[in-house]
């Protein structure tokens, strides 16, 4: 079973974490309590995360809330996204290429193939397995998803740049390690089952804590 955030696991989190590995220790002590909790909201959250995709919090929630004024100021149903096409997407700024992706996971959802309603019974894997089906959604995003909004706290984003920079600054390694080498540190320093406690505290070391 997957441990979900809340404010007693994150609390046993943060102590698991600060008696496994002495480094992560030092940063907890400097920082506020762990922030993750889950969201509901999947369809939506995900939808938000394909639009924030490399863009600034501020540019994002700006073609967030046109979109949401395209369809009469509410967040639409994939259905009513799907009136919609590529070119009327980008005229709110949208990218030709999220414009496609969100599209694409109406299309998804309209059509059966992508559901919500059973992903908590599903692990990990399988999550991503499922999601990985949209265009634009590879494991970053999935990894995100699976921390910000469904608030798993064993997962490890090893992709993610900000998590290996973090890690080669606080171990001070000479190199920035590959995903391969974030799994490895991370079973060594016994992060298990709170890997996302401690990415989400090696982001705050950088101050640079992602979002969906």
């Amino acid at each position: 079973m997957n441990p979900i955030a809340s404010d007693t696991s994150i609390l046993d989190a943060v102590a698991y974490l600060s008696q496994q590995d002495p480094i992560i220790a030092e940063v907890i002590s400097q920082r506020v309590l762990c922030t993750i909790r889950p969201n509901k909201n999947y369809y939506q959250e995900l939808v938000d995360g394909i639009i924030s995709q490399q863009l600034s919090v501020h540019a994002a929630r700006a073609i967030e809330n046109r979109f949401r004024d395209l369809f009469g100021g509410t967040f639409p149903e994939p259905a009513d996204i799907l009136t919609s096409d590529v070119e009327t997407l980008r005229g709110i700024g949208f990218s030709r290429a999220k414009a496609s992706y969100v599209l694409d996971l109406a299309q998804h959802i309209v059509d059966g193939s992508v559901r919500f309603d059973h992903l908590d019974a599903l692990t990990n894997e399988a999550v991503i397995a499922e999601l990985i089906k949209v265009k634009g959604i590879g494991e970053w995003t999935v990894h995100m998803f699976l921390m910000f909004c469904m608030g798993r706290l064993d997962v490890l984003p090893v992709g993610d740049l900000g998590i290996r920079n973090g890690i080669a600054k606080l171990y001070d390694l000479p190199t920035v390690p590959k995903p391969a080498e974030v799994s490895e540190l991370a079973l060594l320093r016994g992060w298990h089952p709170y890997e996302s406690v401690a990415s989400w505290y090696i982001w705050q070391s950088l101050d640079n804590t992602p979002t969906l």
